[in-house]
């Protein structure tokens, strides 16, 4: 139930470098620049899902439209597939139980996939996953294509596989899933609950530091409450980003904490892009 699958699997690969061929394109990037203007948008309503492959130097931001949001977002490297998102390592290094602003989204090779630059929320789930087929029909029942069509129960999982097949990967190629507008706490025994919350016209953004592919699964989060499937449609909207700031100027989620300043390096090293270390780094 992809909003427009053909759509979804011809995106374009957005890269600067592309743009710079000619006179005319530089004027028009410029432009495009001067005005602040998307380089695509779409909608994601709920029970839906997009795939895309997204370069670095550019912002992915995701507003949510209504009170009940909830994202399932998984990130691979586009050039390499076997490296991928990795939860246990985003947390571990940079200490914390969730993730918001100026944390960044570590792949299992040491490396920032992705940085949260900023996050109306203030707490994204990285540790429930994303909803089940069997969690789904168990709370909302069961509505498959064939009955509904666009307006079948779909689940996290499930939406994330349906893309993540056009690529090749499969279930196994699936770990833990960062669930954006979507909080949980753990109480004095370590079980965790889900907080509602009204999500409308919240938006984070995410500055891809790699080329990645993007899964985003528009279903409701596992441990959410409510009797009626209904999740907010959201807006999805791709600019470009800056080059990120010198080591000389702070970055929001470089220089967040010595962990994250470590994986910009290795960044770099992965690129090419060899800087002089930081004082952080000595």
């Amino acid at each position: 139930m992809s909003t427009d699958p053909k759509n979804a699997s011809n995106l374009p690969s957005f890269d600067d470098s592309k743009s710079q061929n000619t006179d005319n394109q530089s004027s028009a990037t410029q432009n495009l620049d001067s005005q602040n203007l998307a380089l695509f948008q779409t909608l994601i309503p709920g029970g839906h899902h997009w795939c895309g492959r997204i370069n670095r130097h550019h912002t992915l931001t995701l507003t949510s439209l209504a009170d009940n949001a909830n994202l399932s977002l998984y990130v691979v490297n586009a050039d390499e597939k076997l490296e991928r998102f990795n939860m246990p390592d985003s947390l571990k290094a940079q200490h914390t139980l969730y993730l918001s602003q100026g944390h960044v989204l570590y792949s299992d090779m040491g490396r920032v996939l992705a940085s949260i630059t900023s996050d109306d929320h203030g707490w994204n789930d990285v540790l429930c996953g994303a909803s089940s087929a069997t969690t789904i029909a168990n709370q909302y029942g069961k509505k498959t294509f064939q009955e509904a069509r666009n307006d079948r129960h779909l689940s996290g999982v499930d939406g994330l596989l349906t893309d993540m097949a056009k690529f090749a990967l499969t279930a196994a190629d699936l770990t833990a899933t960062l669930n954006l507008f979507s909080k949980v706490v753990p109480d004095n025994d370590g079980q965790l609950s889900y907080i509602t919350s009204d999500n409308t016209n919240q938006a984070i953004t995410l500055r891809f530091e790699m080329n990645c592919l993007v899964f985003l699964c528009n279903a409701p989060h596992p441990l959410d409450p409510a009797t009626i499937y209904n999740p907010a449609d959201i807006e999805l909207s791709l600019n470009r980003s800056q080059p990120i700031a010198s080591i000389s100027d702070s970055d929001v989620c470089r220089d967040s904490c010595a962990q994250n300043q470590r994986g910009f390096e290795n960044n770099a090293r992965y690129f090419g892009d060899y800087v002089p270390a930081t004082a952080a780094l000595i």
